[in-house]
């Protein structure tokens, strides 16, 4: 195909316009092309999804929202949390909307002039109304940077959550759900972070064995429906299922989906992989077992070669591996413990053989003996075959046990954030798997009052620290912890919240991975003159 010289400057025009990252000279000229790196700006929009709390009677559950102070996306903004609730059918078009007016002016004629008041001040964009409004429909919402916001409830039917921030509240905005379920068969302590909506989710770990009661929960932010597929795979491969597919998830809803009922066959471990034909959706998985407690396993980070998992607590009495190669070839991983002083191999089990697209677990039963840790897989025979991964971690003996999981999680990098955390029974672990460093922890205000603080740790190559939080001074109500790195190498971190009821030391284990705050913005420039004679 011929290409006249204009078409060829214009083709070129575009190509600078698109990559935005070097600045054209004119023809002729003899400057050099020089490319501008790129910056990192503070987000402008997060979004977090909470998934329903409990559906038990005796279910307790506080949501905790947080933004750490600091350069934010804009000046003004908002953080709320509102329910994930179905856009019923008949708002689809102006013409159903009106019908469901007439047909609601009928059966509640007393409340005819109210409707007619609101439907006037909505029309003028009333904005004070409007912010009332909102406000009415969120069960939380930020009121200000630095300081983290409490809403509870104690419904058997609290629903999903569906939150967005914007603005200064967007960078590093964190929330958490914390739920007690003081007795029944899902009794304990169960904590998750609210996560942000993706495509492909890893959940090592998951059960559909008869002592367990596992659910897959997929909850839509968007104005359209989502569709799901997942897939479950045991120590043989791939579990038959017949009903894992094309699931629809409802615009603005959330669904539950038992394990055990997508395929007939029951295992011990297995590894359950979520991902999005259409849509996004956040995805978390809610386990439950038999007479020894309950909690969510979040997902797993992404596939890699070498995966670290932190914050095993000192006491654990059951700590189980659980690992998948989603990929076509086998993995080899070395198991090691980074714990107070040093990193070691588990006596017995120092490598895992991983075959593919198959769930492998080891059982390490009291591998910490006393002091806390951390697991690093790393490969074993040189080659570097993607692996996901995630720990069932038991503390406590016969009727006293409780459980929870540590999934694979990356590193804190800039910063990250954990927002709930109690006047006691919060311990943060950090750990090093590379280079010695150095971050610095903020405990916030407290949400009803007390002073923020800071405090700097080092922590030593191929080791574990587990430190107490500084508790701020005056607290009254929860409060939020910040990690950020200052120098050195990658530091992973996890907090082990810790709550005592009915004699039981009921736990819960969340990971700090980057919280995102911050994106690299390609600097562009725009220069006209190569179309100048």
């Amino acid at each position: 195909m011929k290409s006249t010289p204009l078409s060829l400057v214009a083709g070129v025009v575009a190509l600078a316009a698109v990559t935005g990252f070097a600045a054209l000279t004119a023809p002729g000229d003899e400057g050099v092309t020089e490319a501008k790196a790129a910056a990192r700006l503070p987000v402008e929009r997060s979004s977090l999804l909470c998934p329903a709390p409990s559906t038990s009677d005796l279910a307790d559950t506080t949501y905790t929202s947080f933004t750490p102070a600091g350069e934010g996306g804009g000046e003004a903004g908002a953080a709320e949390l509102t329910p994930a609730e179905p856009l019923p059918a008949d708002e689809d078009t102006p013409a159903d909307k009106d019908d469901e007016a007439k047909k609601d002016d009928e059966a509640e004629k007393d409340d005819e002039a109210e409707k007619d008041d609101k439907k006037d001040e909505d029309a003028k964009g009333d904005k004070g109304d409007e912010d009332k409004a909102a406000d009415s429909k969120s069960v939380i919402s930020l009121k200000g940077l630095g300081k983290p916001a409490t809403a509870e409830t104690s419904k058997s039917d609290a629903p999903a959550l569906v939150g967005t921030a914007t603005g200064s509240f967007a960078p590093g905005w964190a929330a958490q759900q914390t739920t007690v379920a003081a007795a029944g068969g899902a009794r304990g302590l169960l904590g998750v972070s609210c996560t942000a909506p993706d495509t492909d989710f890893w959940f090592p770990g998951a059960s559909t064995g008869a002592s367990r009661q596992d659910y897959v929960h997929l909850t839509n932010p968007d104005d359209t429906a989502a569709v799901a597929d997942i897939e479950l795979y045991g120590a043989e491969g791939a579990l038959k299922s017949d009903v894992g597919e094309g699931i629809t998830v409802p615009a603005r809803s959330s669904v539950p989906m038992l394990i055990s009922t997508l395929t007939s066959e029951a295992a011990e471990n297995v590894t359950v992989h979520v991902t999005t034909r259409t849509g996004r959706v956040g995805a978390v998985v809610s386990a439950a077992e038999d007479e020894v407690g309950s909690d969510w396993l979040a997902a797993s980070a992404d596939p890699a070669s070498t995966q670290i998992l932190p914050g095993i607590p000192a006491d654990a009495t059951s700590v189980r591996l659980v690992a998948f190669a989603p990929g076509e070839d086998d993995a080899d991983v070395k198991v090691q413990l980074m714990g107070k002083n040093a990193t070691f191999s588990p006596a017995g089990n120092s490598t895992l053989h991983i075959k593919s697209r198959m769930t492998a677990s080891i059982d390490l039963k009291d591998v910490t003996r006393g002091e806390p840790g951390s697991l690093r897989l790393s490969p074993a025979d040189g080659s570097r075959t993607p692996v996901v991964a995630a720990l069932r971690v038991v503390r406590g003996t016969g009727a006293k046990q409780e459980v929870a999981f540590i999934p694979a999680t990356g590193p804190v990098g800039e910063r990250a954030t954990v927002a709930d955390n109690r006047a006691k029974g919060s311990v943060l672990s950090l750990t090093a798997p590379g280079e010695t460093a150095k971050v610095k922890v903020t405990t916030s205000e407290g949400s009803e009052g007390g002073s923020a603080s800071v405090k700097t740790y080092t922590v030593k190559s191929g080791t574990t620290l587990e430190v107490t939080p500084e508790i701020p001074a005056g607290l009254k109500g929860g409060y939020a912890l910040t990690v950020e790195s200052e120098s050195g190498g990658p530091v992973h971190a996890a907090r082990t919240l810790t709550l005592k009821e009915s004699g039981i030391d009921m736990f819960t284990v969340q990971t700090l991975p980057d919280d995102g705050g911050t994106v690299e913005v390609p600097a562009a420039e725009q220069d006209l003159t190569v179309l100048d004679d």
